[in-house]
This record gives structure tokens, sequence and C-alpha cells, in this order.
């Protein structure tokens, strides 16, 4: 029988994927979700750094929420559109150089 390797663990937070490190890139659990990232806020995948979920932690329902101000949908925290722009932006800028 052939040993297959098993998925990485996931987490969903506010619609985005992350590892159980909270890393959208982990090279701990060879983790990677910008490309589903990137297609689920509309944006083709395009090479960029990965984004890291702020602490969090887990309400009674099994929702994630920030640490910081206790909200599942959090948009100062959890505002993955805006910081997938950014990091965009940023690989776009040092692809000119």
């Amino acid at each position: 029988m052939a040993e297959t390797q098993a998925a990485p663990a996931t987490v969903e937070i506010n619609d985005a994927i992350f590892c159980t490190h909270f890393k959208e890139v982990c090279t701990e659990c060879s983790f990677d979700g910008r490309e589903e990232n990137d297609s689920f806020f509309g944006f083709d995948p395009t090479e960029r750094e990965g984004i890291e979920c702020p602490p969090a932690t887990q309400n009674k329902e099994g929702v994630y929420t920030c640490k910081k101000h206790g909200s599942a949908s959090c948009n100062q925290c959890y505002g993955w559109k805006k910081q997938i722009t950014r990091a965009r932006a940023q690989a776009k800028k040092a692809g000119r150089k």
C-alpha cells in the first residue's frame, strides 16, 4: 500500500484560509493558501508575500474571533481583502526594482 501524505490542517477565519499556525504561507506545515484566498477575494493568483492572522481564539460555536476585539468579523484585524491588496502592490513594486 502506498503511503499518502495528509493535507495540512487548515482554519477558516472570516472567509480566509490559514494553517493551524495562523499563517497563509507556512514552511513548517508546507502550506500555501495564497491562491485560494486570492481567488476567493476576486484576485488573479500572483506571487506575493503571505498574510498572517492576528492572535485568535475560538468561541463556544467554534468560530475564530480576534483576541483584541473579540469579533469574528473584525474588519480591523480580519480585513483580508485590504491586506491582500497591499501585499499584491508590494509584490508589484518589488518586481519593478
